[in-house]
């Protein structure tokens, strides 16, 4: 018991429980945005996604490894697309926007939610005081306003194989349509390099933190609302 009393003190809990947070907050932005593309497309008419088991909330059917690793220390990251056959679809390439639409919308209206909460329990720590659960708490729903909010923005770039792309595809003529869906197999081993070098982060970090500044700012009448109801 002596020995691992000593490893337990000198294990910095409190990094390890941000570390935990931050990966619960990645699970849920990414299973969430996966389903939703998996809803959208099954709603359309296409059954591949539920027959695959990927409107499924559990974590394992959606997860890709390197995406995951990504979003946890970067922020921006992918799990394994959702499959869809746009033969189902009346209209396959509004078919597949819509679809691939569903993933961003999904991430920030979780987002918001995740906004509207983070302002009531800041209200509560302004008048309460701070305590460990709460601090955890604002912990958590900042990371996933953030999380989510840097998913949405990253999956609406219109270059394959992200979402935008599926939506930029749709005003595209047949015959561009075709070849702008081949550049896919291409596209992710062109996003990683712009991730490694940087080239996307001051986009990206501008996109975000002007989006988290809105919904901030959306959400402030909850922080308001709170704040008089204790006072």
């Amino acid at each position: 018991m002596g020995v691992f009393s000593q490893l337990a003190q000198g294990v910095d809990w409190t990094s390890m429980g941000a570390m935990g947070l931050r990966i619960v907050a990645v699970l849920l932005c990414l299973v969430v945005h996966e389903v939703c593309h998996g809803l959208a497309a099954y709603w359309l008419g296409d059954p591949t996604a539920k027959r695959s088991h990927r409107l499924s909330l559990n974590p394992i059917h959606h997860l890709d490894v390197f995406g995951l690793l990504m979003m946890v220390v970067v922020g921006f990251g992918w799990a394994k697309p959702v499959p869809v056959d746009p033969r189902y679809f009346k209209h396959p390439k509004q078919g597949m926007a819509i679809t691939a639409l569903a993933g961003p919308i999904s991430n920030f209206v979780l987002a918001y939610l995740s906004a509207l909460v983070y302002s009531g329990l800041y209200a509560v720590m302004v008048v309460k005081g701070e305590t460990t659960g709460l601090a955890l708490a604002l912990e958590f729903f900042s990371v996933l306003i953030l999380l989510n909010i840097g998913l949405g923005i990253f999956n609406l770039i219109p270059f394959p194989p992200l979402d935008g792309s599926k939506v930029l595809a749709m005003f595209l003529p047949d015959r561009l349509y075709l070849q702008w869906m081949r550049l896919e197999r291409y596209g992710m081993i062109v996003l990683m390099a712009l991730l490694w070098f940087g080239v996307l982060d001051g986009f990206l970090m501008a996109a975000r933190a002007w989006v988290v500044d809105g919904m901030l700012r959306g959400s402030d009448f909850v922080f308001q609302g709170v704040l008089a109801a204790l006072r």
